[in-house]
């Protein structure tokens, strides 16, 4: 459930954040990040995705998921969110989406997240919650706090030893995909961000000039 003081509206860009029971880690392999993210992309409308574990062990085989043009395009065209920002830690997501149908965050959150504890307390046969209390919520009021949320998301990842400073290059992360080629076509949408950047060049001097993650202004989800 979500805070009770988080207002959704359609139209509106919320921060999410969701973390692991006693901030225990929610991922024990790439496996497991690429089942949630394959989730919080194509969990965006109410439309069925039949064999997701086949799909997955295609997605192993050749880096793509398959689940053909006509259904990729009825998500697109029924989603109850649109995904604009993402970031995978260790214990923890961060991501900005934009409510389009009246309570679209509710219901979307709700199959991802319980989707993804489903998957992981099968594969692991572990019990109990997965995920602490709510998600966090946090309305983005104005183009200044979202493009300061999105530099916070896409620096979040050098707090990992092995990534910091190579964020641009961070799988779990969209950051890559505002600098190069979207993976994931209309699933992610960066334009509202990248169309205020003269190129994309320009948006990572902008991500690295941020004051985000560095110690002087932080962000706490929870």
């Amino acid at each position: 459930m979500p805070l009770r003081t988080t207002q959704f509206a359609p139209g509106e860009h919320y921060h999410i954040c969701f973390r692991g029971n006693n901030k225990q880690s929610i991922f024990r392999s790439d496996h497991d990040r690429a089942r949630l993210l394959f989730l919080i992309l194509h969990l965006q409308s109410p439309e069925s995705i039949r064999n997701i574990s086949e799909i997955m062990k295609e997605y192993r085989k050749t880096g793509r998921w398959n689940i053909g043009e006509q259904l990729h395009a009825k998500i697109v065209e029924t989603r109850y969110v649109v995904l604009e920002a993402f970031s995978f830690m260790t214990n923890h997501v961060h991501m900005v989406i934009r409510e389009e149908r009246e309570q679209g965050t509710v219901r979307y959150l709700q199959r991802v997240l319980n989707a993804y504890a489903k998957y992981f307390n099968t594969k692991y046969e572990t019990v109990g919650h997965l995920f602490q209390g709510p998600y966090r919520a946090v309305h983005i009021d104005d183009n200044d706090q979202l493009l300061y949320l999105s530099t916070y998301i896409h620096r979040n990842p050098r707090e990992l030893p092995e990534i910091k400073g190579k964020e641009h290059n961070y799988v779990w992360s969209s950051y890559r995909d505002y600098l190069g080629e979207n993976r994931f076509d209309e699933l992610l949408d960066r334009s509202l961000v990248l169309e205020q950047f003269d190129s994309p060049q320009a948006y990572r001097e902008f991500v690295d000039s941020s004051i985000a993650k560095d110690g002087q202004y932080s962000f706490n989800p929870f």
